[in-house]
């Protein structure tokens, strides 16, 4: 049995296509024919079916699969933590992104990493936070930037920044808003991110914490700049980050609801199991150094401030 001999048996699985798994290997169609007929001999059982859409995994080619993404993951961590003993980092990580570019401060990241490791490649997915989250726990992410609390065992976190939301509507709307109680503005129709979301996870505790029922009027975005639109359109009320709000206030396209102020923390997550592996060491003193002097102490849990109404923050 050979490692290359894995990766092939991993790679039919997850294409479910023999001529697809030859292309993305770059072997013939009957290199990879010879390969699975010899692991099928030295197993002495059949790993695949062969059917008119594909081909299908059996019962034991199940149970390998699993057996052989741990060796190949295993082999793989072998190999980094050798090119981490000679110095060398090299190869690709997923980076889960929220928000925007700016507020994760990509650019100085991937500056940093070209200066500092130029063989380290960084593979950028713009996920909604909640979702890049699971992501890293299920391995499809490698880290992530992360909106919430402290996302707790098994994962390390390094708190960046704390983030402040504020309750904000279409300027026409004003007049009602200023003036509304918290049912009331929970009444409203609002811009909403999906379940999943710490966006959504905000609004709902935010409104809890106050004993009023999560929004039943509500459009959904799963992007902070479409819903800073949406609300500028008069479609609805949503939160905004507070630099985002007092700048389209100060334009006339918005107001701010002056009696409630939500505190988050943005950090940088990955799995506690892999912060030994090279690459990952690499990323996290990358992240740390493209926010020197910006890190700050965060805290365990989204806070909630009720103000006056006649008490603007």
């Amino acid at each position: 049995m050979e490692l290359y001999q894995l990766r092939t048996f991993a790679a039919i699985a997850e294409e479910g296509h023999l001529t697809r798994a030859a292309e993305r290997l770059h072997l013939s169609q009957p290199a990879v024919s010879g390969q699975i007929k010899a692991l099928e001999n030295e197993f002495e059982v059949r790993l695949f079916e062969r059917r008119p859409t594909g081909m299908q995994l059996t019962a034991a080619g199940r149970d390998l699969l699993a057996h052989a993404t741990k060796v190949l993951a295993a082999a793989e961590a072998l190999k980094k933590a050798a090119r981490g003993l000679k110095g060398e980092i090299t190869g690709t990580l997923r980076i889960g992104t929220v928000s925007d570019p700016h507020t994760n401060r990509i650019g100085e990241l991937l500056n940093c990493t070209l200066q500092r490791f130029p063989g380290l490649e960084l593979e950028l997915h713009h996920e909604m936070s909640g979702i890049a989250l699971e992501n890293v726990r299920e391995r499809k992410l490698d880290a992530t930037f992360y909106f919430g609390d402290d996302p707790g065992p098994g994962f390390a976190a390094l708190p960046l920044r704390v983030c402040v939301y504020r309750v904000t509507a279409p300027a026409e709307w004003a007049d009602r808003v200023r003036a509304a109680d918290w049912s009331e503005i929970a009444s409203l129709p609002w811009v909403m991110t999906p379940d999943l979301s710490t966006h959504n996870r905000l609004v709902t505790k935010l409104l809890g914490d106050h004993h009023v029922d999560p929004p039943q009027h509500r459009v959904e975005a799963d992007d902070e700049r479409v819903i800073i639109d949406l609300v500028r359109s008069g479609v609805g009320v949503s939160l905004m980050r507070e630099e985002d709000a007092r700048e389209s206030e100060s334009a006339g396209e918005i107001v701010i609801w002056d009696k409630a102020r939500l505190t988050t923390t943005l950090w940088f997550v990955t799995l506690a199991e892999r912060q030994d592996d090279p690459l990952i060491k690499a990323l996290l003193e990358l992240v740390r150094e493209s926010w020197q002097g910006e890190t700050a102490p965060a805290p365990k849990a989204a806070i909630a401030e009720s103000r006056e109404a006649t008490s603007p923050a």
